[in-house]
C-alpha cells in the first residue's frame, strides 16, 4: 500500500507499507530552506496506526537525535573531570616524597595524588548527574586511609582535592572534610556488569611511571549496558608531537594530552590546557615490517619474550617503544606505532578500568582490539575481563597477520617449556 501524507510543518512524506507492518518514509516535499529528512524504518502494529503516524514519526525523528546526542553531557563531565585531576597528579609529581608512597595489597606503589585522583573525580560525576544513581568501578577503597598512622596523607589528600576544586572556579562549593573524601573514594566500590550505566576508573594508569616522572594516565570510562560507550585518557607527561621513534621527552612546552572519544563520533586529542580538539586515527600501515609497536615498560606486565617472538615473526625492523600505562591507546591512536600487546604473567587478571578507556580511544580512532585468540573485549561481567593470554591492539588491516603470528608464538612458547 502507498499513500502521502502530511505530518505538519509543511513536511509530506511518501509512505509504504508492507504486509502492513513495515513502514518505509521518504520526503516528498518539505518547506523551503527546510534541511529535515526522513530516512525512517520502524513497525506498525496495523493499518490502522496510520492515524498515528505523525506523532510516530516526530517520537522516532526525536529518539535518532537523542541518541546522538545521549552522551555528549557525560562525555563533557569526565573530559572536565579528568583534566582536573590530572593538575592534582601535576602537581603531587612535582613535590614528589618518598613518604608520598604507600603500600597496596598487591605491594605495587600509590601515592596520595591515587586517591586524590579518584576522589576528585567522583565527587565531580556524582555532582554532575545528581537525579541518576551514581556508579563507579574504580581501583582504589579507603581502607588504608582510614588507619591512624595515614591520618596525615588523608589531610593532604582533602587539601589536594580542595585546592584543586578552587583553581576551577568551583568556590560556591563548601570545601570538603576528609569524610567526604573517604566517602567519594569508596564510590568506587561498584561491581559494574551488564546492566546500567557504570562509570570505570583508573586514577593513576602506570604509578611506576609516575614515582619515576615518566608515563601515566587517568583513564576514566563509561559502559552502557555493558558496552563502553565513552572514553578520557588525561596523559599529562605525553608530548603532543608523535612518539613514533621513540621521542619521549617531557621538558618544555608541547606536553600534555587529553584524548577522548564516544562510541560512533570519533577520537579526538587536545592539548591539557584546552587546545582546539583535532581527529585522530590510526596508522594505515599494511605491511607488517613497517610496523613498530608498544609494550609496557615494566618487564613484569608483559612478556617482552613473547612480544620480540611475535615481532621477528612478523619481520617488524623497528624497536618496541616502551612506555607506561594507557598512554599507549592514546598514542596508538594518532598513529605513532601500529601495534600494542600485552601478555601479563600466567593467572593475573586484567581489570576492565585498565583498558577500558583507552579500548574506546583506540576503537573510535580506526582500529581493534581483541585477546590472543581474536575474541572482542568484553567489559560486561564486572570488575575483570576474562581473556585468552592477552590483548593486542592494531588497525584492521594489519589485525590478520599479528592474529596469526600471536598464535603462532604461544604454541612455540608453550611447547618450548
Amino acid at each position: 500500500m502507498n499513500a502521502s501524507i502530511s505530518i505538519g510543518l509543511g513536511h509530506h512524506v511518501h509512505v509504504q507499507l508492507t504486509r502492513g507492518v513495515l513502514l518505509h518514509i521518504n520526503p516528498i516535499s518539505t518547506p523551503p530552506n527546510s534541511q529535515s529528512k526522513f530516512p525512517f524504518l520502524f513497525s506498525l502494529s496495523s493499518l490502522s496506526s496510520l492515524s498515528t503516524t505523525t506523532t510516530q514519526l516526530r517520537a522516532v525523528r526525536g529518539r535518532r537525535v537523542a541518541a546522538s546526542m545521549s552522551y555528549d553531557k557525560q562525555l563533557a563531565a569526565a573530559k572536565k573531570a579528568a583534566s582536573l585531576a590530572a593538575r592534582l597528579c601535576q602537581k603531587v609529581q612535582k613535590a614528589l616524597l618518598q613518604s608520598d608512597v604507600q603500600s597496596k595489597s598487591d605491594k605495587s606503589p600509590v601515592t596520595v595524588a591515587d586517591y586524590g585522583s579518584q576522589a576528585l573525580i567522583s565527587f565531580i560525576l556524582e555532582k554532575e548527574f545528581p537525579s541518576v544513581p551514581f556508579s563507579l568501578v574504580a581501583e582504589e577503597d579507603s581502607g588504608d586511609l582510614c588507619k591512624e598512622e595515614s591520618r596525615e596523607t588523608l589531610h593532604r589528600i582533602t587539601e589536594l582535592v580542595n585546592e584543586t576544586l578552587a583553581t576551577d572556579g568551583m568556590n560556591d562549593i563548601s570545601p570538603l572534610s576528609e569524610e567526604d573524601v573517604l566517602k567519594a573514594i569508596d564510590n568506587g566500590k561498584s561491581e559494574g556488569g551488564p546492566h546500567g550505566q557504570h562509570w570505570v576508573l583508573d586514577p593513576i594508569d602506570g604509578t611506576k611511571g609516575f614515582l619515576r616522572g615518566d608515563q601515566y594516565a587517568i583513564a576514566l570510562a563509561l559502559l552502557d549496558e555493558g558496552k563502553v560507550v565513552l572514553g578520557v585518557l588525561a596523559c599529562p607527561n605525553l608530548p603532543l608531537a608523535s612518539i613514533a621513534r621513540g621521542g619521549q621527552s617531557i621538558s618544555g612546552d608541547g606536553v600534555g594530552c587529553l584524548f577522548f572519544a564516544q562510541v560512533e563520533a570519533g577520537t579526538y586529542m587536545q592539548s591539557l590546557d584546552g587546545s582546539t580538539p583535532t581527529k585522530v586515527h590510526v596508522t594505515a600501515i599494511e605491511n607488517p615490517e613497517e610496523a613498530s609497536f608498544f609494550e609496557s615498560y615494566e618487564a613484569a606486565h608483559s612478556s617482552h619474550d613473547l612480544s620480540g617472538l611475535i615481532a621477528r615473526k612478523l619481520g617488524v625492523k623497528a624497536p618496541p617503544v616502551r612506555i607506561d600505562s594507557q598512554a599507549k591507546y592514546g598514542a596508538l591512536s594518532r598513529g605513532d606505532g601500529a601495534i600494542y600487546m600485552r601478555f601479563p604473567r600466567k593467572g593475573y587478571r586484567e581489570k576492565i578500568w585498565d583498558h577500558a578507556a583507552g579500548y574506546i580511544v583506540v576503537a573510535e580512532a580506526g582500529g581493534v582490539a581483541t585477546d590472543a585468540a581474536g575474541n572482542p573485549l568484553d567489559f560486561s561481567k564486572g570488575r575483570y575481563l576474562d581473556l585468552d593470554t592477552g590483548i593486542i591492539v592494531t588497525n584492521q588491516k594489519l589485525m590478520p597477520s599479528l592474529l596469526k603470528a600471536v598464535q603462532e608464538s604461544i604454541k612455540e612458547k608453550a611447547s618450548s617449556l
